[in-house]
């Protein structure tokens, strides 16, 4: 198999993300949330960045017959959403202004999108605010990246082969803080009772070659190599997937595969 056969890349980014991302990462972190969170049936639901909608679709798929809105700004994001499910609201918008009446749902989820808030008081506020009296909350958000060893390995190549802005966008998605942190900004915006877990999950993707691909193909990290023709992104790629795959303890690529631990902080907030 060529290194072009593992993952067939003739796609646009949200497609890419979610036959490739989704199965491999952000479905684990979702059914674990979900497994946490134990909604009620009937129960009114917004998925907050909800992306391509996996968390809001692995709800419907598990039986949850109540309300379902899933909230996102990005459109092509929202478009494979809408062609996976039409059974769930998808409705493009902001976290840090919802577009829905105070009191408005039983829960609140958000999977990996607080991080990526360019005001998360704000945001945690308006979960606060549309949520009803005796209502509950679920956020995931990527811990210190150095806790997800193939990330931190990737961001090193970067810095080393484009520079050391390079891995910037990459570095965002993970929080430098620790629990308590959390904990209190969950508090702050005026939650009476909040659990923070750090938890840790193995993820598998078919080779560090097809780590490294998908994140500069198929991520806004694909704006590093656009100025590149394809034969010299092609190299580049393959530099960075050498060097990350260096930094790894080589019990991460028995089989030719990438396993790795990724570890989230998991937050459960609901009012007395």
């Amino acid at each position: 198999m060529s290194a072009h056969e593992h993952w067939q890349m003739d796609a646009s980014a949200p497609e890419l993300y979610e036959r490739y991302l989704v199965p491999a990462i952000t479905s684990v972190w979702a059914n674990d949330l979900l497994d946490r969170i134990s909604l009620s049936r009937e129960e009114s639901v917004l998925d907050i960045a909800c992306g391509t909608g996996v968390v809001a679709r692995l709800a419907q798929q598990r039986g949850h017959a109540g309300r379902l809105v899933g909230i996102d700004l990005n459109v092509g994001m929202l478009a494979v959403a809408r062609a996976k499910s039409t059974a769930v609201e998808w409705i493009e918008g902001s976290a840090l202004d919802l577009p829905f009446d105070a009191n408005s749902f039983d829960v609140v989820l958000c999977q990996l999108g607080l991080q990526f808030f360019p005001d998360r008081p704000m945001a945690l506020r308006e979960i606060v605010r549309v949520l009803k009296p005796r209502g509950r909350a679920g956020l995931s958000v990527y811990s210190a990246i150095e806790r997800t060893p193939a990330a931190h390995a990737f961001v090193q190549a970067l810095d080393k082969y484009l520079g050391e802005e390079a891995s910037r966008t990459k570095r965002s998605e993970h929080l430098s803080c620790d629990e308590q942190e959390v904990s209190a900004w969950a508090r702050q915006a005026g939650f009476d009772v909040v659990d923070v877990a750090a938890v840790t999950k193995q993820i598998t993707f078919p080779s560090v070659l097809d780590y490294v691909r998908f994140q500069l193909t198929a991520t806004p990290m694909a704006a590093l190599l656009t100025d590149k023709g394809a034969p010299q992104r092609e190299r580049l790629i393959v530099s960075i997937a050498d060097d990350a795959t260096s930094r790894l303890d080589p019990s991460m690529l028995a089989g030719g595969k990438l396993t790795f631990p990724q570890q989230s902080f998991v937050v459960l907030a609901s009012f007395h």
